[in-house]
């Protein structure tokens, strides 16, 4: 007879508690904690239980070690021993190219196989497109994947690949395999008859198992489904990919105990009224949560974007060269993002408000870290903006949050309020302290040089990096001498800064 255990799971932090509280201990969430009731098997697996293989960390052939040793202290046959990290062989498994470089860049070089994903973001934002158009490119290259989908029909998602580009070729046609069922034992039965390389599920949160008395979507389905899948990932090699939505908090698939059963969890953001669209790792356990991948919605599906199209297309070649007037309240700033530097532009606008209720709003931009800028701007660069009611806004749906745009946010801000301009062919970089002081930022280098590749002529850089930044126009790709023409203008603090304001 199967034994009923009941507690509760914390949608915030993943914690279990053995009884209801009103608030978390763990995390401190209030009215966080929900029911959560498993049925464990006293005498085998419960009807209509999947078997996978054996307990998860058990390979191919291996007995899973067993829940604990009995009170003589003799050790169960087939257990494993405990070696030195020493005598451990490292695993060389090659990593599978998706064939979408963007995709691949976020993944950290590839798919690995045996990983599981997760891929999260708002409705109608492109998951099951990202993920469609992956499964067709690895399908293209001769590898097998099988595209599971609980929340359409087979017809339906034929009709979205044959929108994209290329996803009707006779070899993705044929390793391309569709399945339209809910059901996580017949989706598990078909990845043990096919044993794709990849197993794509979309989405998690409408598959279920016919064990568990719970609807789809509940903390009880999601968490069993979630392990069923991990054991076959782990067990058969094959690589799982799911489509998770966010609720109305932002988390991913709703409580926070599937990223940590997961092995990479992939945010997808951006507004699903805009084109631009970017992925990013939240957590990678193999690669770097640095990277980010860019992507534009088009009519026939996300198409991978250059970072020289993100910054605002007025000044010719998407950057700050061109023929373009200086425009008040709008700096170019060299941000990184992963291994790479994007170009971005902030703007920024200031209209009289009322005292005391004056509006501070931010888009794409830390709305914490620009209150901490006005307060700066006020209090060491001279400027009364109790009354202003403030706008800033990074353009082309960048999301910006390292320090090293302090000084382009304060130059947009003070230029919009002085209706001054810092110049279309200006980069600024540098991070703003409390005392007005503009302090060093890391990879200078790289930001110099991507700056001036795309048309950058004066540099704004804090004055402890003048001679660095120097020496990095050397080394900018720029074509004949054309370094020479850069101008590379140091700042102590942010009045020196807000002189250079045209």
């Amino acid at each position: 007879m199967a034994k009923v255990r009941t507690s509760y799971v914390c949608r915030e932090c993943g914690n279990v508690q053995p009884k209801w509280m009103g608030k978390c201990p763990d995390c401190g969430a209030w009215d966080a904690l929900e029911r959560f009731v498993e049925r464990e098997a006293a005498d085998g697996p419960a009807p209509g239980a999947l078997d996978l293989g054996g307990a998860l960390g058990a390979g191919p052939g291996e007995a899973p070690a067993p829940g604990g040793s009995p009170a003589g202290g003799t050790r169960a046959p087939g257990s494993r021993r405990a070696v030195p990290i020493a005598e451990v062989k490292p695993l060389d498994v090659p990593r599978i190219p998706s064939g979408i470089d963007e995709f691949d860049r976020v993944l950290g070089g590839g798919i690995v196989p045996g990983s599981v994903t997760l891929l999260g973001g708002d409705p109608g934002i492109g998951k099951s497109t990202l993920l469609l158009q992956a499964a067709a490119a690895l399908a293209g290259r001769g590898r097998r994947v099988l595209y599971a989908t609980s929340e359409e029909s087979a017809a339906q998602v034929k009709l979205r690949a044959d929108r994209l580009d290329g996803s009707a070729d006779a070899a993705r046609g044929a390793n391309l395999l569709l399945l339209a069922e809910p059901n996580l034992a017949v989706i598990a039965e078909e990845a043990r008859r096919t044993r794709p390389d990849l197993l794509v599920l979309d989405s998690i949160q409408l598959t279920f198992r016919g064990d568990v008395d719970a609807p789809p979507g509940s903390l009880q389905q999601l968490r069993r489904c979630c392990l069923d899948l991990v054991s076959i990932a782990k067990t058969s090699g094959t690589a799982v990919a799911m489509v998770g939505h966010v609720t109305k908090d932002g988390d991913l698939a709703g409580p926070k105990l599937l990223e940590h059963l997961v092995d990479v969890v992939l945010a997808f953001e951006g507004d699903r009224h805009h084109a631009y669209r970017v992925v990013r790792a939240v957590k990678n356990r193999f690669g770097s949560t640095q990277e980010v991948g860019l992507f534009e919605m088009t009519g026939a599906g996300l198409a991978q974007v250059e970072e020289a199209t993100l910054a605002s297309d007025a000044g010719g070649a998407g950057g700050p060269s061109g023929t373009r007037p200086t425009r008040p309240g709008s700096v170019f700033a060299p941000v990184l993002a992963g291994s790479r530097v994007l170009l971005a532009e902030v703007q920024a606008l200031t209209a009289t408000g009322f005292l005391g209720n004056a509006k501070r709003r931010a888009s794409g931009l830390d709305a914490g870290r620009l209150a901490m800028l006005i307060a700066v701007l006020e209090k060491h660069g001279g400027l009364r903006l109790g009354d202003q009611d403030i706008y800033a806004s990074a353009v082309g749906g960048m999301r910006i949050a390292e320090p090293a745009a302090d000084l382009a946010i304060a130059l947009a801000v003070a230029g919009a309020f002085h209706d001054r301009g810092a110049g279309a062919s200006t980069a600024a970089i540098g991070e703003i302290s409390l005392s007005g002081e503009l302090r060093s930022v890391r990879q200078l280098d790289l930001r110099v040089q991507a700056a001036v590749r795309r048309g950058a002529q004066l540099l704004l850089v804090p004055r402890a990096q003048a001679e660095a930044a120097r020496a990095a126009l050397q080394g900018a790709s720029v074509g004949s001498c054309a370094h020479a023409l850069v101008s590379v203008v140091a700042a102590a603090g942010i009045r020196d800064a807000l002189d250079h304001l045209a």
